[in-house]
């Protein structure tokens, strides 16, 4: 049964006002639900809702399936917007038009878990005689309100089913459910914020029960979900604005710097009340500027505001040149049109530099003091695509900002829209595209009134845009309309200036990280096995296997093998013309100087006697070791797998 006490309380409250407004237990209502077109405008309004609710209904009905229930979903005023269920039920449910486009609000239904959720907002269970109509006895139903990331009810989620089984968990369930929707929405709100995850026990990082918190450039706390504020001891009304050394007992700049330099690893913070917590933070989007402990306050300054502050690494066209004859092509035909509005289009594998090339391109061009905007189009779901790029008006979505949402289009203005991935973005946003290239404005989600917009659009894709258009899933004459200059980035395996990008890929992340432990160089050994691995994340790749064996390599002279992550070894396991990688390795720290490499190994040995020289190689290296295989491993930048597969073959040899 229901739990007693100030249950009691909560459906004595909710009658009262079933009576209040006229309602009679005895009455069945007509409740027919809102027609087919005006649900879906319903559903569009909540798209937020909707979509980041769906997945955690179907995970929510996955555990409670067979059991004569379903799963609803409403708005803030108690409309059902979609609804999963046994089909057995289902029918029962429809009865009573427990459906989707029929509002449960109490007015509408008197005494029932969605709308007296909504009313009180908090989580409650209605059973079945509960209800103040009698129509509704045979159910049972458990409700959570759901929040946006600013405390607003925005809709509610609910379990129905026969009163028969009725279950004290379910409403546990439906609680933990509508917080996992809220954590979406929070995450989703705030992509662009520094955002930190915390509990007072460790285990709860990282999991539904941990505090979320994000936090403006400025170090000023935007919003926090419910399980921080109850953390923090505060609503959010009081605490929005606060800065995060009053919250967190650490400067804001210590924080940035210790994500910047350890980003996995979890801190340990000072709440207001003198509890300690473990957090983790992360920069969600792009990550603030460079900033220095030494000169940081309890706030961190905020980042220069005019185009005085244009970093000296700023990407250019003249910085991509870096040597290879391919990439100076490219380069010199982008020339041609600087200063030029003509659509261009990017091809190129995933992670080839296009997105550089794209703000070289707005750097370099008058535009360059106005915004660089870029979307990529495969990293939104479809129905979020057109409200982030077009916008949307006050009212479009429930529990959107006030004045609602600039799209990226309208945020682009006067400066350089870049649209990665643009072969990902659906054919009905693909049809809204055209037209704000046709005719240069744009009429915001809900909105009647067209926006001018003065923009260049640079497009890129990995993807073979003519045998899209060929399936019909891209249009032609999009395709025309963004290709007036196609240029093609080539891979990183095929380019030939991989040391001058090593270099320049370090000096942008020293300036980064405003640090001089960050080696400016990587061994012989490094370079060579580099010269050999085919990069399937291209310069993506490259970069991030920098980015962490810098951080391995803090203080020390250069980068040595030991100081790639394991994963980037086995990405070189299948190196080219059949040659193992551990042979390749096996060369990189020969040409770094191994005093036991065999002096007639040579670079012209056939496959067989490069296993030799290699077996040879991890002989002497483990004999000067002690035999300790982790400590051999390391020193070549093998795999220990490999190391025990050689011993296992000398052995049964």
């Amino acid at each position: 049964m229901p739990p007693a006490g100030s249950h009691v309380d909560v459906i004595g409250q909710a009658h009262a006002r079933s009576l209040q407004v006229g309602l009679r237990a005895s009455e069945t209502p007509d409740f027919q639900p809102l027609p087919s077109a005006a649900l879906r405008e319903l559903v569009e309004r909540n798209r937020s809702l909707y979509t980041h609710a769906l997945p955690v209904m179907e995970t929510l009905h996955a555990q409670i399936v067979d059991t004569q229930s379903m799963v609803l979903l409403t708005n803030q005023h108690g409309v059902i917007l979609h609804s999963l269920g046994d089909s057995d039920f289902i029918e029962k449910a429809n009865r009573v038009a427990l459906c989707p486009g029929v509002s449960w609000s109490e007015t509408d239904r008197g005494t029932n878990a969605i709308g007296t959720a909504l009313v009180d907002s908090e989580p409650t269970i209605v059973h079945a005689d509960e209800h103040f109509l009698r129509a509704n006895h045979f159910i049972t139903c458990s409700c959570a309100p759901i929040a946006d990331p600013f405390g607003r009810t925005i809709g509610a989620l609910d379990v129905s089913g026969d009163a028969r089984g009725f279950h004290k968990h379910t409403l546990a369930l439906v609680r933990m459910s509508a917080q996992m929707i809220e954590n979406h929405l929070f995450a989703n709100q705030f992509a662009d914020a520094v955002r930190i995850r915390f509990h007072a026990r460790a285990e709860f990082v990282g999991t539904l029960f941990e505090g979320l918190a994000a936090f403006a450039p400025d170090g000023m706390l935007l919003s926090a979900n419910r399980s921080a504020l109850f953390q923090l001891g505060g609503q959010l009304a009081a605490l929005a604005r606060q800065p995060f050394a009053a919250l967190f007992g650490m400067p804001f700049a210590a924080l940035l710097q210790h994500v910047a330099r350890t980003p996995s690893e979890c801190i340990t913070l000072t709440l207001p009340s003198g509890v300690k917590v473990i957090a983790r933070g992360e920069f969600a989007g792009a990550r603030p500027g460079p900033v220095s402990v030494a000169s940081a306050t309890s706030v961190a300054a905020p980042p220069p505001s005019t185009a005085a502050a244009r970093r000296a690494d700023a990407i250019t066209l003249a910085s991509l040149d870096t040597g290879d004859a391919r990439m100076a092509a490219v380069l010199r035909r982008v020339d041609k049109v600087r200063g030029r509005d003509i659509p261009m289009l990017v091809l190129g594998k995933t992670g080839t530099g296009k997105e550089w090339l794209a703000r070289a391109i707005h750097e370099d061009s008058p535009r360059r003091s106005a915004p660089f905007v870029a979307v990529n189009c495969a990293s939104l779901p479809d129905t979020l695509i057109e409200a982030e790029l077009f916008g949307y008006e006050d009212g479009a979505f429930t529990g959107a900002k006030k004045r609602g949402g600039t799209g990226k289009i309208v945020q682009a203005d006067g400066g350089t829209l870049f649209l990665d991935e643009i072969g990902d973005m659906p054919l009905a946003q693909q049809v809204r595209l055209m037209r704000v290239l046709q005719e240069r404005v744009v009429v915001p989600l809900g909105g009647t009134r067209a926006i001018p917009v003065d923009l260049r659009v640079i497009c890129a894709t990995h993807r073979n845009l003519r045998e899209m258009i060929a399936a019909g899933t891209f249009r032609e004459d999009l395709y025309y309309r963004i290709n007036g200059l196609v240029v093609t980035l080539p891979a990183l395996a095929e380019r030939t200036d991989l040391a001058v990008l090593v270099a320049r890929i370090l000096e942008r992340q020293r300036l980064a990280d405003a640090t001089e432990a960050t080696p400016l160089r990587v061994s012989p050994g490094v370079f060579a096995l580099f010269e050999r691995c085919r990069w399937p994340g291209n310069l993506r790749q490259l970069t991030n296997v920098l980015r962490t064996a810098g951080v391995m390599a803090e203080g020390e002279a250069q980068i040595e093998l030991e100081h790639l992550p394991d994963d980037f070894l086995h990405d070189c396991e299948a190196a080219p013309d059949g040659v193992h990688a551990a042979a390749g390795i096996a060369e990189a720290v020969a040409e770094a100087g191994a005093s036991n490499v065999p002096p007639d190994a040579t670079q012209d040995e056939t496959p067989p006697r490069m296993q030799d020289w290699q077996a040879s190689l991890i002989d002497s290296t483990l004999a000067r070791h002690g035999g300790n295989v982790s400590a051999a491993a390391r020193e070549l930048g093998l795999a220990r797998n490999t190391v025990y597969r050689h011993l296992r073959r000398r052995e049964g040899g």
